[in-house]
């Protein structure tokens, strides 16, 4: 299953700033963006249910020329989920009484169905009274048109077209240019694989859109397509590394098992977290093994 919540963590606190220019240019406006600092994990237990709760990402920043912080709370919403917008005000007064401190919130709205448009404000009224107006910021990316970002050169808008509104048909133009972006914006290695992985993991393509892909990548720029073509290339190698662990993995578990007589779970997660390379140790050594304790040493040597 995909860590939403960890792969939208990652990219906005890696490009944090370029986040902030690309959606909430103004907020540059009156911030010290030397201030910037992440805060620790903020978990909540949700009274009602009983649900520990885990905001996204918590930033602490001064107001420019004043020695005053405010937080910069962001969700990142992988799922439609009715009242959301109520829990939004749970972490907003969880957070304000913890910290006592001004508070901008802000929701990536990251799914791809439903496409109406989402809430951006809890409020409690009564006949004679409003008592409560809460809003945050609303960013839904299936209704934002992957087009509109073409032209700005911008790490997260190169990731997170990935993930806004086109047609079917254009997968494979929308993943082109995704990559087009990407190569041009000379990020370091790291950056540049947070950002192609961010991409392959939201738009996978099927061969026939992976041979269309390659027919564009022929008709573009020299330098744009060496660099695309790299990308590429280590995805499939990352495609048949995966495919091979996991084929070796099973192999292995099944041969263990039928030497042991089963195996507990905690024994198949280690194996599970073996390298290809380890993996293919183990097959070498599992006829050596005379009982599990064997095993268990062996794995403990692995570390």
């Amino acid at each position: 299953m995909i860590d939403h919540d960890r792969l939208f963590k990652e990219l906005i606190q890696t490009f944090f700033w370029e986040f902030i220019e690309l959606f909430l240019p103004e907020v540059l406006d009156y911030v010290n963006k030397d201030s910037l600092t992440f805060l620790p994990e903020e978990i909540f237990t949700d009274v009602t249910s009983g649900d520990k709760r885990k905001i996204d990402l918590l930033a602490k920043v001064k107001f420019r020329e004043q020695d005053t912080y405010f937080l910069i709370h962001l969700e990142n919403q992988a799922y439609n989920q009715k009242e959301f917008e109520r829990r939004m005000f749970h972490y907003f007064a969880r957070l304000d009484a913890k910290y006592l401190l001004p508070i901008f919130p802000i929701v990536i709205f990251s799914y791809d169905e439903p496409k109406r448009p989402e809430k951006s404000q809890y409020t409690v009224n009564f006949p004679n009274k409003k008592i409560l107006e809460f809003n945050y910021i609303a960013i839904q990316l299936n209704n934002l048109n992957w087009r509109n970002f073409l032209n700005q050169p911008n790490p997260v808008a190169a990731a997170l077209m990935a993930k806004m509104d086109f047609k079917p048909e254009e997968r494979v133009r929308v993943k082109l240019e995704c990559l087009r972006m990407l190569v041009t914006l000379q990020l370091n290695p790291a950056k540049m694989e947070l950002i192609s992985g961010f991409i392959d993991t939201y738009l996978r393509l099927n061969a026939t859109e992976e041979q269309a892909l390659d027919t564009e990548l022929k008709q573009a720029n020299l330098v744009e397509e060496e660099g695309i073509m790299e990308i590429v290339t280590s995805w499939m190698e990352k495609g048949i590394e995966r495919g091979i662990e996991r084929g070796e993995q099973k192999i292995v578990k099944k041969l263990v098992k039928r030497r042991f007589n089963n195996i507990d779970s905690t024994l198949e997660n280690r194996i599970d977290s073996l390298s290809v390379e380890q993996i293919e140790n183990l097959a070498d050594a599992i006829f050596d093994f005379q009982s599990v304790e064997d095993l268990i040493n062996w794995l403990e040597q692995q570390n």
